[in-house]
């Protein structure tokens, strides 16, 4: 699967504010941080703030703050904010409905974005930003193999 660039930044962005509710992080810091353009995620996160996942803090300092809920908030409800995940066959003589090889490549498409949906469904920021704290501490530990996990 691969997701627009809109849909990764604001996974990015929203895990990176979700990682701790209390910060508050400008486009730029969060931009920066991860290589990725600031007028892009600009544009991004005014749909988030839309959409109620962040909260925009005006004046010095200012920024955004995660304001949704992380243990509800699932991948799927990030990425559809920016796209819909429906596979679209690029096959030739489309409207001929009566065709069963395309009406089954139709049906396995659908079930395939059926259960892509289902998976991003489950995955809520909170096990998305524990799986990041594991994957971190288990990369620290093979950096320093003496350190162990706690």
């Amino acid at each position: 699967m691969k997701l627009n660039k809109a849909s990764l930044f604001a996974l990015i962005a929203v895990l990176e504010l979700a990682s701790d509710t209390e910060k508050q992080l400008s486009a730029t810091d969060i931009a920066q941080k991860h290589g990725i353009s600031t007028h892009h995620l600009a544009k991004i996160m005014r749909n988030l703030t839309y959409a109620g996942l962040v909260q925009a803090v005006r004046g010095a300092g200012g920024g955004y703050r995660f304001s949704g809920n992380v243990r509800r908030t699932t991948l799927l409800d990030v990425i559809q904010l920016f796209e819909t995940l429906e596979s679209e066959l690029d096959v030739p003589n489309w409207g001929n409905n009566s065709d069963p090889i395309i009406g089954e490549l139709q049906s396995i498409t659908s079930e395939i974005d059926n259960l892509t949906k289902a998976v991003l469904d489950t995955i809520t920021l909170a096990t998305a930003l524990k799986n990041t704290r594991i994957r971190a501490e288990l990369k620290a530990n093979q950096a320093s193999p003496g350190r162990v996990i706690t």
